[in-house]
């Protein structure tokens, strides 16, 4: 479809959507245009009203799709559709007096700060090139928040050890400067001496064992297994490390807006989940301390 494809080459290109978001947006609209095709045969999708999303949103929800799920289809919809209108392809946008279904609050998993800490200072890295490589992953994603596509795509040359400051790219291309701690220029020294062994013609910061950009799936074994070392969160992904960042950040008093830019958040909105995961602690603390609680 035409109208599909232009739009897809719009987040693409211009929107600057990452790879993973474009996608699925792709796959939400060929879903529904498969699900308008099955309920009424062929169909104008600039002629789709607000009855059809509807019938759409009750057939996902009868199959067992959880309102998150079914929240960011709508998303999807509300946004192509804007793109038509933008387009003057529509004059109005269906899918824009479509209400989401309510979702349960889902905090943010999180590890305890003194789990990372046995972690990163117990010795349990090998001293190996793929040893000192893990170790200073974990202590990046933990010590700066950064999101795994950003870890990935750091380089040699974003890395200030002078000032202990890393430049990251974060989605639509924005670019921020994060601090790092301290400790962390002695992991990322032990890893360059040990990259300089391993070779490769890539300016990419963190390399296979062959020399290579390292992959998202490598990254996730690495998170999964150290992070199985010293916690019994069930997930174990690079996201958990970045929600323990700022988790941590609050809870050591700092700034809510002060975290939302070293995120890289758009909104505040964003930041705010992690004032809950904060505030269940503050509600433990009171719990175990107050005499009448």
């Amino acid at each position: 479809m035409l109208l599909l494809d232009d739009y897809i080459k719009y987040l693409q290109y211009e929107k600057r959507c990452s790879k993973h978001t474009y996608v699925a947006y792709k796959n939400d609209l060929d879903q529904f245009i498969q699900f308008m095709n099955d309920s009424i045969g062929d169909f104008d999708i600039k002629k789709v009203s607000s009855k059809d999303i509807r019938r759409w949103i009750m057939s996902m929800m009868d199959h067992g799709m959880n309102a998150r799920s079914v929240a960011r289809k709508i998303s999807t919809l509300k946004s192509f559709y804007k793109y038509l209108m933008r387009e003057g392809e529509i004059e109005q946008n269906p899918a824009q007096l479509v209400n989401s279904p309510k979702q349960a609050k889902k905090l943010p998993t999180y590890v305890r700060e003194e789990n990372l800490n046995q972690l990163l200072d117990l010795g349990l890295f090998s001293a190996d090139f793929e040893g000192c490589r893990d170790k200073l992953i974990i202590a990046l994603l933990y010590g700066t928040g950064v999101r795994l596509s950003e870890l990935k795509n750091i380089t040699e040359s974003s890395i200030d050890i002078a000032s202990f400051t890393v430049k990251v790219i974060g989605k639509r291309q924005k670019e921020r400067i994060i601090p790092f701690p301290k400790e962390i220029k002695v992991f990322l020294e032990d890893y360059l001496a040990r990259r300089a062994e391993i070779g490769g013609n890539t300016n990419f910061l963190f390399l296979t064992s062959k020399g290579e950009q390292v992959y998202d799936k490598l990254i996730y074994r690495v998170v999964k297994k150290h992070l199985s070392m010293v916690t019994t969160v069930r997930k174990k992904s690079p996201h958990v490390l970045r929600h323990s960042f700022a988790t941590h950040l609050l809870n050591n008093g700092a700034d809510l807006n002060a975290v939302k830019e070293l995120l890289g958040h758009a909104n505040l909105s964003a930041t705010q989940i992690y004032t809950h995961t904060t505030f269940e602690q503050l509600k433990k603390v009171y719990n175990q301390a107050h005499p009448r609680s």
